[in-house]
């Protein structure tokens, strides 16, 4: 009988928010607060998913082969997407289910659960593959996005598979790198307000690609990938009013996406840098995608007043929560005037290594 333990860590996004499913890069990282998935095989050919946190339990089929989804479905999805990759469950498991990332908060608890799920499953029955940080993201975006046929990127899931501080090149053909394993003075603020993910993402997505579909009707030499903030006067008059907004935040949360990669790349991070252009991206964000709510707006204004280096939202929008770069010796201050603030949480985090197996053993 084995007892096999996942883990699997929250995300934030530092840069790039509503530009993975533009084909634009994102810079993210894997942060220290994780679900962890404890399963102990039983006799009963049946996955029981007890999710202590939501107070539920789930009971699968091991043979369950899912030919129709339930919509947001990620067990099940999974299961359909690790058959095909030869992961073919032949024993049941008695599963726990705990954490700590805020539910509907914009740090990934969901993709976090899934990814915790998936490495179990590959660890519990195999795989016809080399088990990569990299192929474990790939069934992660595979079976959230790609078999629900959601609006999502791959962001979430290649910063909880890879973990650290990582730059995701999200255009064909896709690539990623580890830029940092640490990140000092990061702080996390959870509003309390749920998130609107995905119809706010949809909508976003589609003017957004609406906005460059016209522009490049008007300049078929148009190129989002080199696209620079100078260019934007260039095409605004082609664009119907409402559309300028999006158009302009591609291109400016691109720059700022850019700018930051240089300074990570640095061998001394100047925080300070990175904060400056946490700020001027998160404008973007709140201004011209207008997708923060008043107590986002608060808590980032309340860190910042208290000495915070840069703030932003994170996620979809419409809720979640805040990233925060500051003095990592004036933690305490900003988190106190961010729960001040309204915040429903706040809290330090550090940079997490990513998804992994802690425990694997026979009982």
């Amino acid at each position: 009988m084995k007892k096999i333990t996942s883990l699997a860590p929250g995300r934030t996004c530092l840069f790039g928010d509503h530009q993975d499913y533009l084909g634009l890069p994102v810079i993210a990282c894997a942060i220290d607060r994780n679900i962890k998935l404890s399963a102990e095989q039983n006799v009963t050919n049946t996955f029981v998913l007890n999710m202590i946190d939501i107070d539920e339990i789930r009971i699968i089929n091991i043979d369950a082969t899912f030919d129709t989804l339930e919509p947001r479905d990620y067990f099940a999805s999974s299961l359909r997407v690790l058959r095909r990759y030869g992961c073919v469950p032949n024993v049941g498991y008695t599963i726990t289910i705990t954490g700590d990332i805020p539910i509907n908060s914009g740090t990934s608890s969901s993709s976090a659960l899934l990814m915790a799920w998936i490495r179990f499953l590959i660890a519990a029955f195999g795989v016809d593959a080399e088990v990569t940080p990299e192929f474990i993201s790939k069934v992660g975006y595979e079976s959230e996005v790609l078999e629900h046929g959601e609006p999502g990127g791959m962001m979430d899931h290649f910063s909880i598979g890879v973990g650290n501080v990582v730059y995701i090149n999200t255009k064909d053909p896709f690539s990623y790198k580890i830029i940092r394993t640490d990140l000092k003075g990061l702080i996390t603020g959870v509003s309390g307000v749920p998130k609107e993910t995905i119809g706010l993402i949809g909508e976003i997505k589609g003017n957004a690609l609406m906005s460059i579909g016209i522009v490049k009707q008007n300049f078929p030499d148009f190129d989002l990938n080199t696209s620079k903030i100078e260019d934007i006067d260039r095409y605004r008059n082609c664009l119907p009013d409402r559309l300028i907004p999006v158009f302009e935040a591609a291109i400016k949360n691109y720059h700022y996406t850019k700018e930051a990669l240089k300074e990570f790349e640095k061998p001394v991070l100047d925080l300070k840098k990175i904060g400056e252009l946490m700020n001027q991206h998160h404008e973007v964000l709140r201004d011209l995608l207008k997708i923060t709510v008043p107590r986002i707006d608060d808590m980032i204004n309340a860190a910042l007043r208290a000495g915070a280096y840069g703030a932003k939202i994170v996620g979809s929008g419409g809720g979640g929560s805040i990233v925060v770069i500051a003095n990592p010796e004036k933690e305490d201050v900003v988190i106190r005037a961010i729960l001040e603030a309204g915040a429903e949480e706040a809290y330090a985090v550090t940079v997490d290594p990513g998804v992994r197996i802690i425990e694997n053993i026979e009982i």
